[in-house]
């Protein structure tokens, strides 16, 4: 069984329930009881690690330092490893995140592939720049930056800027990526945005 994500999506099988439906009703009772224990086992693993990248995503969220200039995220592999991944603008936020995760029962082993970004003024700059321009009080974004960690992310590195996270509309996300290419001192843009409802989104703990 392959990485799974953080967010893990369950699948139904409506296939499989449309076609017990047109068999025999004693065949089809009898093909409905629990007999394939590998399938359970499998189902049981998939409530398992939801449960656990749940648990991962408030565990990492919850973080005191944890800003809108960070992005952090998780790997669950069904024996309970987690490997962690993103960029942090602090050491502590890195090792606090590994702890957390480390405390968590069912995570059987923690790896810690978090990016420190390195110190720079400009990048400070392009930083508040960015978020200025983006949470502006006269942009259709502004409504964002009213949560306690804006779902979209502004993560700076030798002047180049990823925009991480998750928005309502497209437009949104257009928006943004206009935005942030106008300000000064940038050398490029890359919007990694996701839209929700989206059937390719992929989740991040954000």
């Amino acid at each position: 069984m392959g990485i799974r994500s953080l967010v893990l999506r369950m699948l139904l099988l409506a296939t499989g329930a449309t076609l017990l439906t047109s068999m025999p009703a004693a065949w089809a009772a009898e093909q409905s009881k629990p007999q394939n224990k590998l399938e359970l086992i499998a189902n049981h693993d998939d409530r398992r690690m939801e449960a656990l990248g749940e648990e991962i995503r408030h565990q990492l969220i919850t973080l005191p330092y944890y800003s809108v200039f960070d992005w952090l995220q998780a790997e669950v592999k069904p024996d309970g490893t987690v490997t962690l991944k993103g960029q942090v603008t602090r050491p502590s936020l890195k090792a606090d995140a590994e702890s957390r995760v480390k405390n968590i029962e069912a995570a059987s082993r923690v790896v810690d592939n978090i990016e420190v970004l390195p110190l720079s003024p400009m990048d400070d700059q392009i930083r508040i720049a960015e978020y200025r321009a983006i949470f502006s009080y006269n942009s259709p974004l502004f409504r964002y930056a009213t949560q306690s960690v804006p779902p979209i992310h502004i993560i700076v590195k030798n002047g180049n800027v990823t925009l991480k996270g998750v928005v309502a509309t497209q437009s949104d996300s257009d928006l943004a990526n206009i935005t942030a290419n106008q300000v000064s001192g940038v050398f490029s843009v890359k919007n990694e945005l996701q839209v929700e409802g989206r059937t390719d989104e992929r989740i991040s703990q954000r």
